[in-house]
Formats: structure tokens, sequence, C-alpha cells
């Protein structure tokens, strides 16, 4: 059973649709000892990084997942769930992570050309780096995912297992160990996003 964190923010029931299209069985849940005994841990998230992390920490499920992770377990942040993963972030202050990824999360608009719109919205190339990670095994070059977000994943280059052209490389997806996450949507990238999901749930970590 694969465990989609509920921890008041969110799409939850679109990812589990995701998981439901393809056959594998996902559930929404905020119970604790329903997450330490699935198979596998989606740690989804859309909004504010402070207001996400302080839901996430005071509902001590935050503990539950490090602990999760720090078992081996397979786990995947998706947009605001990934960026959950790393250190910090500085989304309007500075605010602490789970420290599952080293590295932080800083402004696109540091880095895009000025004319360039923020947030970054609409389907973008996956740029695969280094060896292809297994979420990735069943995709091709050139292949594309949907991105909604106002911030991204720096100083995080030993994690970075793809990235996207958006007036700057951006980061896409990062992974170590047996945690990875996807800055773009999976449930909203159609064929290729139902890959990613379907490809994690054959993953066992590394």
């Amino acid at each position: 059973m694969i465990a989609i964190v509920d921890y008041g923010v969110g799409n939850l029931f679109s990812l589990k649709s995701s998981f439901a299209a393809i056959g594998a069985d996902a559930r929404v849940t905020g119970n604790p000892e329903e997450i330490k005994t699935s198979d596998k841990i989606i740690l989804p998230g859309v909004g504010a990084f402070e207001d996400a992390a302080e839901k996430l920490f005071s509902s001590g499920l935050a503990d539950v997942v490090k602990d999760e992770a720090a078992k081996g377990k397979p786990i995947m942040g998706i947009c605001l769930g990934m960026q959950l993963l790393f250190d910090k972030s500085f989304e309007y202050g500075e605010h602490s992570g789970l420290g599952l990824i080293k590295g932080e999360i800083r402004s696109i608009s540091e880095v895009i050309p000025a004319e360039l719109k923020v947030p970054h919205i609409g389907w973008n190339q996956l740029i695969f780096k280094g060896e292809r990670h297994p979420i990735f095994k069943d995709l091709k070059d050139g292949d594309c995912a949907y991105f909604v977000h106002s911030f991204y994943g720096e100083n995080c280059a030993d994690s970075v297992i793809a990235t996207a052209e958006y007036g700057a490389e951006l980061t896409a997806a990062v992974a170590k160990g047996n945690v990875c996450g996807c800055q773009f949507h999976p449930e909203k990238s159609g064929a290729v996003g139902l890959k990613i999901l379907n490809a994690f749930c054959e993953w066992r970590g590394m």
C-alpha cells in the first residue's frame, strides 16, 4: 500500500486517482500507524512552504516521514512536497524542512530573466542527469511534464536527477538513496506522469 500523507495541504485525491489508473493501492491518510505500515510514502503539497511545514511538523507527521526514510522506505515528494524534503526554504523568510535532501529552496525570480512570468506554469521537457534514475526508466528523451511553481531547489547538485529549462536550468527532480522528489506534477502530466508513478511503485529505493 502507498500512503499519500494527508497533513492539511495538497492535491491528494487527484494523486489517488492517478494511482488507481495504474492499478496501485494508494490511500490518503494522516494516520501515523497506517503510514508506518505502508510500503511507500507520497508527500504531496501545494501552497506556501511555511504553512505546509508548520502543519507537517505540528501534526507529528514530519517525524513519521523522517523515521520511515531512515528505515529505507521509498518516499516521493511532489511539488511543495519535494521542497519540504530539503534542509530549508527562503520563501518569505527562512524555514526549516525535513533535511532529507541537502540544499535549499529559493525563488526562481533570482535566476530567470525578468521578462519571464512567475510562477512558471506549463509543460517543459525533462532533462535527465547522469545515469537514468529508476523512476524515469520508462521515459524517453524529450518527454515533458507539467510544472506550477515559483520556487526551486538550489545547492543540491549531488541529488539532481532531472532539470527543466525556463530561462535558466531549474531543478525538476531530486533523489538521494530511498528518497526522491519531483518539482512537477506527475498526476497532471498525462501518460508521462503515470509512467513515473508506476515506476515509483516498482522502485525499492537505492
